[in-house]
């Protein structure tokens, strides 16, 4: 599927050009790495349960490459990694290093660490590539073309863990890798891309690319430490600007809460007010969220709402906000209307 425009800048402002290359040692070292990832996946998954106790949402990273074909010499590779819809990461490929785009973004990994994270990275992609690049003519690849490839996984506490692998040609998926196997998807068209592991720098059985996918994934979640903690939501109310003479719009702000999923709903009594209107949710520059939720009312009926919120760092999952101030702004507003019409 195609990338939104979003995704699309924001990848282009982290990232560089860079050739296809390829070495014996990049081999040796992807073989490695994979045979290791096979060997400690089965430890770490269980280890995200322990780390993790109150976390119980789905959380997913994944890493975005672009790479833009424009002759058999040349191709612009753009790359960023995503947890959730929140960007993290971005690829410098001119020096083979990785952006971090948050404070937090690093996590508690190793220089150490990082640098073998960020030659796997360079060695698997470009290894991939070189295999379209090779093939273009026997693929019927014109160029110039454009391919995007996703991978990473997606973890839900309590069941099974998966990584994925996708590629899309011109923007149309045409590929992922499932059951052991790389399945053309039926947008493919009429191109065919007879690809096997002899195309990838490394001879493994079939599937362990699908474990380091999920090994790295695995380990970037494990060391970002705020996913270990759940951040109780702060809110407060205020008006917006007048929908009209009499009414008020009134908005409740949520802000500074993780995990991602809220709840929150404008009340009179135990009845959910149908007028809600709620926002989107945003991310706040020190990785939690932020959100409103407004209510268009007449002011005679603003007396008696409240704004409830519920989140899963609340123990009893409910926060209720009584509109104590609303009865000075009703006031306030009645007031106004008088003098105007005096």
């Amino acid at each position: 599927k195609r990338l939104s425009d979003r995704r699309r800048k924001s990848e282009k402002r982290c990232c560089g050009v860079g050739l296809f290359r390829t070495e014996v040692k990049d081999q040796l070292f992807l073989e490695k790495e994979i045979t290791s990832a096979n060997e400690m996946l089965f430890l770490q998954i269980p280890l995200l349960a322990v780390l993790l106790p109150e976390f119980h949402e789905q959380v997913s990273f994944q890493i975005i490459q672009i790479a833009s074909f424009y002759n058999q010499s040349w191709v612009q590779n753009l790359g960023s990694g995503w947890l959730g819809e929140l960007q993290t990461h971005g690829w410098d490929s001119n020096s083979d290093t990785i952006i971090f785009l948050w404070p937090w973004s690093k996590g508690n990994f190793s220089n150490e660490d990082l640098t073998e994270l960020g030659k796997l990275f360079h060695v698997f992609s470009i290894g991939f590539l070189q295999a379209f690049h090779n093939h273009a003519s026997q693929w019927q690849l014109e160029y110039p073309f454009e391919l995007q490839t996703t991978g990473g996984c997606e973890l839900y506490f309590g069941e099974s863990s998966t990584g994925f692998l996708r590629v899309a040609y011109q923007g149309s998926d045409f590929l992922h890798f499932q059951n052991n196997s790389w399945v053309p998807s039926p947008e493919g068209g009429n191109h065919t891309f007879p690809l096997s592991l002899s195309h990838f720098p490394k001879k493994e059985p079939k599937g362990k690319e699908n474990h380091l996918n999920l090994y790295v994934c695995v380990r970037v979640l494990i060391r970002i430490p705020f996913l270990s903690s759940a951040v109780r939501p702060e809110a407060w109310l205020s008006t917006g600007s007048s929908p009209g003479p009499g009414r008020l719009m009134l908005v409740c702000h949520i802000s500074g809460f993780h995990p991602k999923p809220i709840w929150v709903m404008w009340m009179r009594g135990e009845q959910e007010h149908l007028g809600t209107q709620p926002g989107d949710v945003l991310p706040n520059a020190d990785r939690t969220w932020y959100l409103q939720v407004s209510l268009d009312v007449e002011a005679i009926e603003a007396v008696g709402l409240s704004c409830r919120v519920r989140h899963s760092r609340h123990h009893n999952s409910v926060v209720l906000i009584i509109l104590a101030v609303i009865v000075p702004l009703v006031l306030l507003t009645g007031l106004a209307f008088w003098l105007r019409k005096r």
